[in-house]
């Protein structure tokens, strides 16, 4: 397979930046996981891996695959391709929420989702995302496309049947609203859950998954724990973001799906639960969301 499924491959920012070296690689997990949501064409560290090497250093610890989500068209082909290329990807397409003003103000967000729509029928194509609502980098003026993108890619979810993950930064009421106006898909993800116990029990009870990353072990971050607290087993997912939010007390450092271990072993001490037992629940609930890698 290529290394690169095709050229396009981003650089992230490293100003600032004290330690880009990747770190060393964490005990691995007697029972498999899943990173059910990574950003693999961000090249980072002061090395970059290709996705052959992501993978590799994944499996290793015991990381069984991944699901490549997408922010904009390139991503989403790049997302598809690693997918088609390695039995280990599965993909998530779709407009980022933050981009899609950009391709509105363009003229182009309907060329935009109907390219997402193309995509999404691609068999190793398994969920929409990320999409959803962002009020923190998004101003006033570009919240209408946001919603209108939003509400497109719920659509999209529906009709092809498969899964989605929501970005949701600062909008956790308008992002609720939405999903009880127009109908969720069976099978909605909150991508790295950022709401309270509160928000945790609306979403529970609604049915949605709740995937929990490596800012649940940061110092400031007790509203994650007290969410996961009351998460229902069943409906909790793990994942990186990679190459964002790294766990401590790696933090700062490069990201990447190897280091799912370290998140997975703070939920179970969190939870106080065996890590195999968690490890195997997590894993049956990203299958159960996703379907088979095989």
């Amino acid at each position: 397979m290529s290394e690169t499924p095709d050229t396009y491959v981003r650089e992230r920012a490293t100003e600032g930046r004290k330690d880009l070296r990747y770190p060393e690689a964490p005990e691995p997990l007697a029972v498999p996981v899943y990173d059910n949501h990574c950003h693999l064409e961000i090249a980072d560290g002061d090395v970059g891996l290709s996705l052959t090497e992501q993978l590799d250093r994944a499996e290793a610890v015991g990381i069984a695959g991944v699901v490549q989500a997408s922010g904009d068209i390139e991503s989403s082909r790049w997302a598809v391709d690693a997918a088609e290329s390695d039995p280990r990807v599965l993909a998530a397409v779709a407009i980022h929420p933050n981009d899609a003003p950009a391709y509105a103000d363009a003229g182009r967000l309907d060329e935009a989702l109907a390219v997402i729509d193309g995509l999404a029928a691609r068999p190793r194509t398994r969920a929409i995302g990320e999409t959803g609502l962002d009020y923190f980098r998004t101003e006033e003026p570009g919240r209408a496309a946001q919603h209108a993108s939003f509400e497109a890619h719920i659509a999209l979810a529906k009709k092809h049947g498969i899964a989605m993950q929501i970005h949701d930064r600062d909008a956790h009421d308008d992002v609720l609203e939405t999903l009880g106006r127009v109908g969720a898909p069976e099978r909605t993800v909150f991508h790295c859950f950022s709401g309270d116990e509160a928000m945790a029990r609306v979403c529970a009870d609604a049915g949605y998954y709740l995937s929990f990353a490596g800012n649940v072990t940061f110092k400031n971050a007790q509203n994650l724990r007290d969410a996961l607290a009351v998460t229902p087993r069943e409906r909790i997912l793990v994942e990186t973001d990679a190459p964002f939010l790294t766990p401590v007390p790696l933090r700062g450092r490069p990201n990447a799906p190897y280091l799912i271990p370290i998140t997975l072993r703070f939920l179970a001490a969190e939870l106080g639960v065996d890590v195999d037992e968690l490890a195997a629940q997590i894993a049956a609930n990203t299958l159960e969301v996703y379907g088979s890698f095989a």
